[in-house]
């Protein structure tokens, strides 16, 4: 049960911290997407 506990304290801990990064990546996903779309209906 302890080893579970540490595993998840640890998992939560590396999503905290890697939190930032996983934004920027969705951030620009998304504005190359809007983009695609925009190029989309223009071209």
């Amino acid at each position: 049960m302890q080893a579970v506990q540490k595993g998840y304290r640890g998992l939560s801990l590396l999503m905290d911290l890697n939190w930032d990064r996983a934004l920027y990546v969705a951030t620009i996903t998304l504005a190359l997407g809007a983009g695609a779309v925009v190029a989309g209906m223009l071209g």
